[in-house]
């Protein structure tokens, strides 16, 4: 399991004048308006992403079957993970749904989290987000117009010297344009949520699942704002209100004949033991042990343990517990992955080969098992294995050519050959990924010196230096 941060840098506007202060609430409404999650979005300065080859597996076992009802199967949709403990799921274009792992860890049923992917699928069918920014657009003109009209009114005032009340009959067109902008907005997203649930339950039904996984799931988050919605303005909210979405819920979901239907007990099984690798690698060892105490004999009980245990304790102890599982488990791709990992972060890569190698024979999807392979083969710093570890480290970028920590070791192994045109490419790459464009460029620069011009490599290179530097509040830095 790795981590990889892509901070967002969020926009700056000064606040002075009344038309000044407008703009900015216009900008607001762009910033401000959630991206379609099932629950509030919690934001921040950044968003850390996971990469593990075992739950995104999952993942895609989850929604296959709910995008190819959706129409969707060809559409490329893929899951990221979220370091966030909170529970919530949202999508923010065409082909992602991103799902914290707080969503993850505390969903008890596949069948919850199943319900949750349809949702969100149901606003990517629905071409919800689409939808929104053109809405937003008609927005932000009715907003527009209204303060034109607001500071023509407050000009006209000063000129004839109409005094104070023509200026705050002007101010508050102003603020009303702004106000009935922000309702209309927000009463087209409460639309398209409604929408995404009755899409959802179709999605489910037409799989033959359960509705019953996200009626819980949304039930939660009704019965934990319920206090509060009773003191809300509901046309001032960005979902419906609690009791009207479940009401509604109830309606379209308890007359599915699947409502009663279980999750196949290996799917179950196989979400037992991704909520139990999230609990190994992201709590605290104390934490783990009350979780899963050693009178759990459980596989995902031993499966949290031993991550805890060679994270944070003796990696003789952990190596033991992890041949344990590989004893229970042989064909299980993820023990061996698990081995492998541990004994290269503790410096033994070398010894870390050989199950990197028999997990990416047995693992279904084996990229980013091969791109950790690939590491281990660098770490050896044998050059006798950099040329196996540039052909696996190629072939593991072609399907992710967004890992910077990839790239990195794909330089690394090619200045083990001494090949310093394609190790300083590489790097200019792994820059250029992590959002480092002024090193990126450098290292393209100087990558082209030692090309064939015209070459692959140099064309790359030059794209690198030629690319634009995304600006605005969607940078990515």
């Amino acid at each position: 399991m790795t981590r990889a941060a892509t901070p967002l840098t969020p926009s700056r506007t000064a606040r002075s004048k009344p038309v000044s202060r407008l703009l900015v609430a216009a900008m607001a409404v762009v910033l401000a308006v959630p991206p379609l999650p099932a629950q509030a979005q919690k934001r921040g300065g950044g968003i850390p992403l996971i990469r593990d080859a075992e739950i995104e597996q999952l993942m895609r076992d989850y929604t296959t079957p709910i995008l190819r009802a959706a129409g969707l199967a060809k559409a490329n949709v893929k899951v990221v993970l979220i370091n966030d403990r909170s529970f919530n799921a949202f999508v923010v274009d065409g082909r992602r749904i991103f799902v914290n792992t707080g969503a993850l860890a505390e969903s008890t049923t596949p069948n919850q989290i199943i319900g949750v992917m349809a949702h969100e699928t149901g606003h990517i069918a629905g071409g919800h987000l689409s939808k929104l920014r053109q809405e937003l657009a008609n927005v932000q003109t009715a907003a527009l117009i209204g303060m034109l009209l607001g500071a023509a009114a407050m000009a006209a005032a000063g000129r004839s010297g109409a005094g104070d009340g023509a200026g705050q009959a002007g101010m508050a067109a102003i603020m009303g344009s702004q106000h009935v902008a922000t309702r209309s907005l927000l009463s087209y997203q409460r639309a398209h949520e409604e929408a995404a649930d009755r899409a959802a339950v179709k999605f489910l039904a037409a799989t033959g699942q359960s509705a019953k996984g996200m009626y819980e799931t949304f039930k939660r988050f009704a019965d934990n704002s319920m206090f509060t919605a009773r003191f809300a303005d509901p046309y001032a909210q960005s979902h419906p209100m609690p009791t009207e979405r479940m009401a509604a819920l109830t309606e379209i979901a308890r007359t599915s004949p699947n409502w009663d239907k279980k999750d196949p007990p290996e799917l179950q099984a196989r979400h037992d033991m991704m909520r139990a690798k999230l609990s190994g690698f992201m709590e605290q060892p104390q934490t783990v042990a009350r979780r899963y105490p050693p009178s759990d004999t459980s596989l995902p009980a031993r499966y949290a343990r031993a991550i805890a245990t060679y994270r944070h304790s003796d990696i003789r102890a952990a190596l033991a517990q992890i041949d344990a599982l590989i004893a229970a488990q042989p064909n299980n791709p993820y023990f061996h992955e698990l081995k492998g990992q541990a004994l290269l972060e503790n410096g033994r890569a070398a010894e870390a080969v050989a199950p990197l190698r028999r997990a990416v024979a047995l693992a279904p999807d084996p990229t980013l098992i091969k791109i950790m392979l690939g590491q281990a083969l660098v770490a050896t710093n044998n050059p006798a294995h950099a040329e196996e570890a540039i052909s696996i480290l190629r072939t593991g970028l072609a399907q992710e050519p967004d890992t910077p920590n990839a790239y990195e070791q794909l330089a690394m192994a090619y200045g083990r050959k001494g090949d310093l045109a394609q190790a300083d490419l590489a790097s200019a790459q792994a820059a250029f990924a992590k959002g480092d464009i002024k090193t990126a460029r450098e290292l393209a620069a100087r990558a082209k010196t030692r090309l064939p011009v015209g070459s692959p490599g140099w064309v790359r290179a030059d794209d690198i230096i030629a690319a634009k530097v995304p600006t605005g509040p969607n940078r990515q830095n």
